[in-house]
């Protein structure tokens, strides 16, 4: 059962987002906060998790957005491949950063997590930074795709 509704899941991504830079753009970000939710799983100090799990979960809830403007880019300029579409470029641009500085975010978490199993202290000044850093260059996508339409 659970196969068929992974399916139609993947369809219906492939209808909204295309098989293209928007498809990619959306699993890219998608992997990049999997990434940070593996390694904030692995946190065992509960005040420390507790810090960090809730800047993750300000991550997930760029999520939805994140589709969002992707299926509407797609909308606007449909892809299928590799090719970036020069109007949208900008929203693409904007995207592909956020799922980088995303990346970069679980890799600080990764480096605190070390940190604070070897009993040093810790301070997530440097992972609320870097979170802002995604929530700006995804409020940048929504302003540039709504400049574009």
């Amino acid at each position: 059962m659970a196969f068929f509704s992974r399916l139609r899941a993947q369809r219906a991504a492939t209808r909204e987002l295309g098989e293209g830079v928007w498809r990619r753009a959306h699993d890219r970000f998608e992997r990049s906060l999997d990434r940070v939710f593996q390694v904030v799983e692995g946190i065992s100090d509960v005040q420390v998790y507790n810090q960090l799990v809730k800047e993750a979960n300000e991550m997930a809830d760029l999520l939805p957005t994140v589709r969002q403007l992707c299926c509407m880019a797609h909308q606007l300029t449909p892809s299928n491949d590799e090719h970036i579409p020069q109007s949208t470029a900008g929203v693409h641009r904007s995207l592909t950063k956020s799922a980088n500085d995303l990346a970069t975010t679980a890799q600080v978490i990764a480096m605190m997590r070390m940190q604070a199993e070897a009993g040093e202290n810790i301070d997530i000044e440097s992972v609320r930074h870097r979170a802002q850093l995604v929530k700006e260059d995804v409020g940048r996508a929504a302003q540039l795709l709504t400049e574009n339409e």
